[in-house]
């Protein structure tokens, strides 16, 4: 049976970010079929930032064309506040969660880490969670959280730390994840902050040699149904 993907995050970047290597090895390497679903558009909760409108239009222009890279199938992108779900009725953003498992009918799905210190992926990680609660409408057989650098990094030392226990090499494709993370360059930082292309490379390095490979995306299971 094709497996069937969805990748549910908070902003555009987050996706590539955390499972870029895994999304294009499905795609192009295993032939699954990969749906991704971003809540919020990003950008607009940050400070004395020029041209609001225009630098939302280049994120979604980026998410467009890194998605289409990584050979996404469908990419959904909501309205929801930046940085602010913590904000909104919790039912409200697991509903439209429960809208994209109907409509796509994943047997797989990818989301944040609960112990990332960016509220937004706190909100999804557990909205998720609850939208993906073993009833008879889904046929969802595996959960994985998903790092995202200079968040799920950032919460090392208090009891939230992301300990993975799935490793995924991502050898055969991750120059495709970097080719779509030059989409988001806007987004990137330079070295040494955790959210640069060399930051991100090691991190692959260093997930690689834990299962004996050159670069890996490393997961939580957080989930396993047996049908």
């Amino acid at each position: 049976m094709r497996e069937k993907i969805l990748v549910i995050a908070a902003h555009p970047d987050d996706e590539v970010l955390g499972c870029g290597g895994l999304i294009a090895k499905k795609v192009f390497v295993e032939k699954a079929e990969v749906n991704c679903l971003i809540l919020s558009k990003g950008v607009e909760s940050r400070e004395n930032i020029k041209n609001k409108k225009e630098k939302l239009k280049i994120n979604l222009n980026a998410a467009k064309s890194a998605n289409k890279i990584l050979g996404v199938k469908n990419l959904e992108i909501l309205d929801f506040p930046d940085n602010k779900l913590d904000s909104i009725s919790r039912i409200k953003i697991i509903k439209e969660i429960e809208k994209r498992i109907k409509k796509f009918n994943p047997t797989t799905i990818y989301t944040h880490f609960y112990g990332d210190l960016n509220v937004d992926h706190q909100v999804i990680a557990l909205s998720v969670l609850t939208a993906c609660r073993p009833v008879k409408k889904n046929n969802i057989e595996k959960i994985y959280a998903f790092e995202v650098l200079s968040s799920t990094d950032y919460t090392y030392g208090i009891n939230k730390s992301f300990v993975p226990n799935h490793y995924e090499c991502i050898d055969k494709s991750i120059k495709i994840k970097m080719k779509a993370l030059k989409k988001y360059h806007h987004e990137m930082r330079p070295f040494p902050h955790s959210r640069s292309y060399k930051a991100i490379l090691n991190l692959s390095k260093t997930r690689g040699s834990q299962m004996f490979k050159k670069h890996a995306e490393a997961f939580i299971l957080i989930r396993s149904f047996s049908k």
